[in-house]
């Protein structure tokens, strides 16, 4: 039984949802990968994919299936443009809806670039028990999701709750 001021390492998968996007020049992707990294977690799998609904869908349906993967971060495709459809595409997925990240997210990066925030439609939910998070394409709103909400809600330590402290109970 681990106390509740151990650290819990997380397994992690990032997509990051581009047409256009290759390791090589995955900034977002990069991001995400090794700041979950730098805070104690792992990284179980990193995937590249296009604005492709139900591509999207088979990738995330895998992974929420696999016993391996604790949560799920997605950069991409969460804007206004035709091709963008990740709220599409993973939305129907989620057994549970977090309105407060989305709501949150969007206050923080009013404070960064104004009224285009209401432009985003990043959003947050749970899947088979695994949490996923979806957000915009960018670097600095990778950025401002993980170190504003997501690194301390995936920190086990993090007081008074976190969301690592409700996965024994997220299958009742």
């Amino acid at each position: 039984m681990s106390n509740a001021t151990d650290f819990i390492p997380l397994r992690l998968c990032v997509l990051t949802v581009s047409d256009s996007r290759t390791l090589a020049d995955d900034t977002s992707g990069d991001y995400l990968s090794n700041a979950l990294a730098d805070a104690g977690h792992r990284l179980r799998q990193r995937v590249i994919a296009p604005d492709d609904r139900y591509r999207l869908r088979a990738i995330v349906s895998a992974w929420i299936a696999d016993p391996e993967v604790d949560g799920i971060l997605v950069t991409g495709g969460t804007g206004f443009t035709g091709r963008d459809c990740t709220p599409e595409a993973l939305q129907p997925l989620l057994d549970k809806h977090m309105p407060g990240f989305g709501e949150l997210f969007r206050a923080l990066s009013f404070d960064e670039i104004g009224t285009a925030s209401l432009q985003s439609r990043a959003f947050a939910g749970l899947a088979n028990g695994r949490f996923i998070f979806c957000l915009p394409g960018s670097s600095s709103a990778c950025r401002t999701a993980w170190e504003k909400i997501i690194r301390a809600q995936l920190d086990s330590r993090t007081r008074p709750c976190n969301l690592v402290s409700l996965r024994p109970r997220l299958h009742e």
